[in-house]
């Protein structure tokens, strides 16, 4: 498998791209498979710059259902919204073509971030969304070699922990932008 980006970050890391079309066709059920049969092993939330979201759900999410373009993802007491297809709007307050064009996804990707080799740190894999003006909406870290269901450091990596990054990889792939 090759990526179809690679990326060198000003912090020394590289990232690897796997692109897969950003249609609602193909991410809906990808969404729908990560938040409804793999929550357990997920870590998601915006990550961008300075900021990273870490959230780790305790039980399934109530709901996942898409309307009007939006996916939503429900756990009960909190939601959120990912704009993965065409949006109107209502009838009495239509969406502006440029504001449905720029909230919803644009590009879709398979990432591995490879770090410099420090004991401290370590290799990541996940899932990452773009909107229409290529910010980040949702990045999804899968479970990690590196690291234990709490997050700590292994003195060993447990390389089975790959297996929803290789299970969604083969999966999803097959889809992929040419």
């Amino acid at each position: 498998m090759n990526p179809t980006k690679v990326v060198d970050n000003p912090d020394g890391t590289r990232t690897e791209f796997f692109e897969i079309s950003p249609d609602q066709e193909r991410l809906e059920p990808l969404l729908r498979e990560l938040f409804s049969e793999h929550w357990k092993g997920l870590t998601f939330g915006p990550c961008v710059p300075g900021a990273v979201f870490e959230i780790r759900l305790q039980e399934p999410p109530k709901r996942v259902t898409v309307n009007d373009g939006y996916l939503t993802m429900d756990t009960g007491p909190w939601h959120l919204h990912l704009c993965i297809g065409p949006t109107q709007g209502n009838p009495a307050n239509p969406t502006p073509p440029e504001a449905a064009r720029m909230r919803r996804v644009s590009r879709a990707a398979f990432f591995h971030d490879i770090r410099p080799k420090k004991a401290d740190t370590s290799e990541s894999w996940g899932f990452r969304l773009w909107n229409g003006d290529d910010d980040q909406m949702i990045t999804f870290f899968f479970p990690n070699p590196y690291r234990g269901e709490d997050q700590k450091c292994l003195k060993e990596p447990d390389w089975s922990r790959l297996q929803l990054w290789n299970t969604m990889t083969d999966k999803y792939l097959k889809v992929a932008v040419s």
